[in-house]
């Protein structure tokens, strides 16, 4: 019988609900195997999100960085996306991260991996005195552990220091994979940039590191919403697992699902306006057209100014409707792997 830690990792339970695999493991090799299992974990999970959610990415961040003169609204955006550039026009910048995902770098599963971490590190050293000893547990038979437990305050706050850390990754990733979402042109030759590596090559060759990580606070800014996302998740998690007979991956499913809604719902404002600034002209000798934004809180400015509150939901629609099924195929890929993975 095994059961499932708070912070995603999988370990053997007696009949009796007792932990055999601490009382047994020596704790380094734990630890070291701890972080191992959560990254490889995050290399399966990523694959299965890229697969689900690219295409609604695709349509959110074109919707985003445009007006209603070019799209009046994700259904259009989808039907000229495809008949103008086919369905592999929805997979555009789908390369930068299915690339990253496969060397274990990229974002999705590099946060997964450090979410695990920060838990441990959280739980070992924060939130293991008396009072937080006290959390009620939920059943180990329905996938979580019966030993001490991480708090849901602490679940969240690793989650903004997994944002935090992931976005040195996630900052140029994104950069590159929204410039090359936005080029409409059905003739490769009429494009800025070939692909992912050209597009690289030309920012770092005129703008340097610097315009590579364009975009940097803002998506820092994004990520601490991640806070949200990582709580609920905890509580829809305990929620299911007290007051349900769903198994533990249908719980994965369903609580990865809502969650991604949740982290949507608060996150969306700072998500536009971080495609906005990754997705202006960087200007000078790359010939892209006239920068308009110095920083993050520039392109939050011009969005208030030209179309109000709701210029910050624009593209919501697509994003929500890809939230659930992506995000909960993923999470339930991860944590599958996670309780396959040998201990």
């Amino acid at each position: 019988m095994s059961t499932s830690t708070g912070s995603g990792i999988t370990l053997p339970v007696d009949k009796h609900g007792h932990n055999e695999a601490l009382s047994q493991a020596q704790p380094a090799r734990s630890t070291a195997h701890k972080n191992y299992k959560g990254f490889v974990g995050g290399v399966f999970s990523g694959i299965a999100k890229l697969s689900v959610g690219h295409p609604f990415d695709t349509i959110k961040v074109r919707l985003q960085t445009s007006d209603k003169s070019q799209f009046r609204g994700p259904l259009q955006c989808l039907v000229q996306t495809v008949r103008n550039e086919g369905v592999r026009g929805l997979y555009k910048g789908a390369t930068p991260p299915y690339l990253e995902t496969r060397l274990i770098l990229g974002p999705w599963n590099s946060m997964l991996g450090s979410l695990t971490f920060y838990r441990r590190i959280l739980k070992d050293n924060v939130f293991s005195g008396p009072y937080f000893q006290g959390v009620k547990p939920v059943p180990a038979e329905q996938g979580v552990a019966t030993d001490r437990q991480l708090p849901t305050i602490g679940h969240g706050v690793a989650g903004i220091m997994a944002g935090w850390t992931v976005s040195f990754i996630a900052a140029p990733v994104e950069h590159i994979k929204a410039r090359l979402q936005i080029q409409y042109a059905v003739d490769k030759k009429a494009r800025l940039y070939r692909g992912p590596i050209d597009c690289c090559k030309k920012i770092l060759r005129t703008h340097g590191l610097h315009g590579l990580y364009r975009g940097l606070a803002a998506t820092m800014l994004f990520r601490s919403f991640f806070f949200f996302w990582w709580g609920s998740y905890d509580i829809f998690t305990r929620l299911f697992s007290t007051h349900t007979t769903l198994s533990a991956p249908a719980i994965n499913f369903w609580a990865g699902g809502l969650s991604a809604q949740v982290f949507w719902i608060t996150s969306y404002p700072s998500d536009v306006v971080k495609q906005r600034l990754m997705t202006d002209p960087l200007g000078g000798e790359l010939g892209d057209g006239k920068p308009r934004f110095n920083k993050w809180k520039d392109a939050a400015k011009e969005i208030w100014k030209t179309d109000g509150a709701r210029g910050y939901w624009r593209g919501f629609t697509p994003c929500f409707l890809r939230a659930f099924p992506a995000n909960a195929v993923a999470l339930v890929a991860f944590e599958s792997a996670m309780r396959a993975l040998p201990e």
